[in-house]
C-alpha cells in the first residue's frame, strides 16, 4: 500500500512538471498564432476587440501554469499585438494613443488577471493538503484501531512521517537515546539547543531531528528524522506530524498493556 501511494505521489509531480513545461511553451506560441489569425481582418476588427481575445488567452494559461506561465503570456500577447495589429503593421511601434493604451490595459489587466489565478492556485493548495492530513489522520487511527501488530503500525507510521516532513529517512528507536537531536514538540515548535528553531524559514535542523512517541505522559521510544536541507516545514505539518507519533505511542501503550495485563498479580 505504502509503495503504491509513493508512486501515485510521484506521477503526480512528474506530470505536474511536464505540465508547466507545455503550458510554457503555449504561453509564447498561443498569442502569436491569434495575433496571426487576425491579420487578415486587422483593418475591420476592433483593437480593442482583439485585446479581448488577448486577455481570454492570458486568463487560459493563468489558470492552468504558473506565474511565470502567465507572465510569458503577457509579454508575448504585448508585443505580437503591438507587431501585427497596431499601425505602423509589422513594427514594434505604436502611432496611436488609443492603440497604446490598449497595449497597456493588456499588460496590466493581464497581470491581475495573473496574480488573483497564483492566489486561488494557493488557496486551492492549502485546502488539498488539509484534505490530505485529514486523509493520513483517519488512516492513521484506523491502523492504530484495526488488528495490526506494532511493527505494522511503525513502519505506516515512518512513511506518514517520511511524506508529511518531507524527510529523507525516518526511523523508530524503542528505546530514546541521550545524543541532543533537535525535538518537535506537541505545539509543532521546533527546539534545538533550548532555543526555539526557525522551521518556517530554515527547515528541519540537521544532521537529525526528533519526535518523543508520548502516550499519556509515558514515553515509548521515539522517531528519528533525517530532514531534507534547507526544506521549509509548515506548523501544520510539524503538528500532523506530533499528532502520527501520538496515534503510535498509543499503540505501542495497548500492546504493552496486551503483553503485561495488570491484573495478573500473584497476591495472596
Amino acid at each position: 500500500m505504502h509503495s503504491l501511494r509513493e508512486v501515485v505521489d510521484n506521477g503526480r509531480r512528474s506530470l505536474g512538471e511536464h505540465r508547466l513545461s507545455v503550458v510554457g511553451v503555449l504561453a509564447l506560441l498561443v498569442p502569436f498564432a491569434l495575433a496571426l489569425a487576425l491579420v487578415p481582418f486587422r483593418g475591420t476588427f476592433a483593437n480593442a476587440a482583439a485585446a479581448l481575445t488577448f486577455l481570454a488567452v492570458i486568463t487560459a494559461i493563468a489558470i492552468l501554469g504558473s506565474r511565470l506561465c502567465g507572465v510569458l503570456a503577457i509579454m508575448s500577447s504585448a508585443i505580437w499585438f503591438d507587431y501585427y495589429l497596431t499601425r505602423p503593421y509589422d513594427r514594434l511601434t505604436i502611432s496611436h494613443r488609443p492603440d497604446l493604451e490598449t497595449a497597456i490595459c493588456i499588460v496590466v489587466v493581464g497581470l491581475c488577471v495573473n496574480e488573483l489565478a497564483a492566489a486561488n492556485r494557493r488557496w486551492f493548495r492549502r485546502a488539498s493538503q488539509e484534505s490530505d492530513y485529514v486523509r493520513t489522520m483517519h488512516e492513521m487511527a484506523v491502523i492504530v484501531r484495526g488488528d495490526f501488530s506494532v511493527d505494522q503500525v511503525t513502519e505506516f507510521t515512518r512513511h506518514c512521517l517520511s511524506q508529511v516532513l518531507m524527510l529523507r529517512e525516518c526511523t523508530f528507536e524503542p528505546v530514546s537515546s541521550d545524543l541532543p537531536f533537535a525535538r518537535i514538540v506537541a505545539d509543532g515548535t521546533v527546539v534545538h539547543v533550548g532555543l526555539q528553531w526557525p522551521t518556517k524559514e530554515l527547515g528541519l535542523p540537521g544532521p537529525h531531528a526528533e519526535i518523543l512517541a508520548q502516550w499519556r505522559g509515558a514515553t515509548y521510544g521515539r522517531f528519528v528524522l533525517t530532514p531534507t536541507p534547507g526544506q521549509s516545514v509548515s506548523l501544520d505539518r510539524r503538528v500532523v506530524a506530533v499528532a502520527l507519533a501520538t496515534l503510535a505511542a498509543g499503540a505501542f501503550a495497548s500492546e504493552r498493556r496486551s503483553v503485561s495485563p495488570s491484573g495478573t498479580s500473584d497476591d495472596t
